[in-house]
């Protein structure tokens, strides 16, 4: 408690705690540090699930740095963690059209054609990456491999799905019976 006291009358006194010079404004901010790079807090971000925060500090990064293939690629899948997959896939094109993009942002355009059904177009681009990262990831075969058995499926239709039902006879044995 004594400490307490002692810090409120100190904060009252002329010289306060922090005070200006003169008295009157409060202390300035330090600009001596140097910000951390907006690329380097977005992909922190990222790796944390923090998607919305992410995008956030993208867009820093975009302003600073201007729309490089990093802050595209960042940006589209930030959004493809949020679910937007129109505008994912908007970005992502915008990334793979540069000459830089690298393998896993070809991965992530494929991804995001896979889930809005575009799947000849994800076997393609899936193939682009494979290619260009000589088969080392083992996420982006399994992502071609999942867009290549979509595409042989295509026979399947989700409306002309028979209704079936479960029967149970006995104690553990069951039957998978059509619904007439």
């Amino acid at each position: 408690m004594t400490l307490l006291t002692a810090t409120a009358l100190a904060a009252c006194t002329a010289g306060g705690l922090g005070a200006s010079r003169d008295g009157m404004t409060a202390p300035g901010l330090d600009t001596g540090e140097r910000a951390e790079d907006g690329l380097v807090v977005a992909q922190r971000l990222m790796d944390a699930g923090e998607y919305e925060l992410a995008l956030k500090a993208y867009n820093r990064a975009a302003l600073a740095n201007g729309l490089t293939v990093d802050v595209l690629a960042g940006m589209g899948t930030a959004n493809l963690g949020l679910g937007r997959l129109g505008q994912a896939e908007t970005l992502l094109r915008r990334a793979v059209a540069t000459d830089q993009a690298i393998p896993e942002v070809w991965n992530n355009l494929g991804v995001v054609l896979i889930e809005r059904g575009k799947t000849a177009e994800a076997v393609q681009i899936l193939r682009t990456a494979y290619a260009l990262d000589n088969g080392e990831s083992d996420s982006i075969r399994d992502n071609l491999r999942l867009a290549l058995a979509k595409s042989e499926n295509t026979a399947y239709d989700a409306e002309e799905e028979q209704d079936y039902k479960l029967v149970r006879r006995g104690s553990s044995d069951y039957l998978i019976r059509q619904i007439p």
